[in-house]
């Protein structure tokens, strides 16, 4: 019985320690600062088990993410609505304001072997919190063009020919 109120006692100590902590202005929100490792780990493994958990979604019959068609249409959508900026492309480097989002964008061609479609599906449609990935759902962007985006970064890493070839806009007639 004095063991579990020794448990009891350390828990609320450490509880209360970390309310101090974080609400006392202690740690540094700044994107600037490196977290500690602990609320690296933490961040991690919630945002892992949360995509597991809700990326459940599959292409619509109508949609074959193998097609090459769709994936130069998601080269396109993955041009076009800015992707680049944050995770580079073939060709194309990151933009410099990208450089302050913490933590780094992932470089998509080293992660996207790691993601199914459903989950790569699902953190486009829905973002992920505390980081800059917007909800592109929220932007308005309709689902089969996200099932597009997801189309090119499964066929990643591509040529720098193909990507500019994909993206290229048509010349304006005069």
């Amino acid at each position: 019985m004095r063991f579990l109120a020794v448990i009891g006692a350390l828990a609320i100590l450490v509880g209360i320690g970390a309310t101090l902590f974080f609400f006392g202005g202690f740690y540094s929100v700044a994107g600037t600062a490196e977290d500690p490792a602990i609320v690296t780990w933490a961040l991690t493994r919630v945002r892992t088990a949360s995509i597991n958990r809700n990326a459940s979604d599959q292409p619509p019959a109508s949609i074959n993410i193998s097609d090459a068609a769709t994936v130069q249409a998601g080269a396109k959508a993955f041009a076009a609505r800015g992707c680049a900026n944050c995770h580079g492309a073939p060709g194309v480097n990151w933009a410099k304001f990208s450089e302050g989002l913490h933590p780094d964008p992932p470089d998509l061609k080293d992660v996207v072997g790691e993601l199914s479609p459903a989950q790569m599906f699902w953190v486009v449609k829905n973002g992920i919190n505390m980081t800059g990935m917007p909800s592109f759902a929220q932007a308005g962007v309709k689902d089969d063009e996200i099932w597009s985006i997801v189309a090119f970064l499964k066929k990643l890493p591509v040529s720098e020919a193909d990507y500019k070839a994909w993206t290229v806009q048509p010349a304006a007639s005069h």
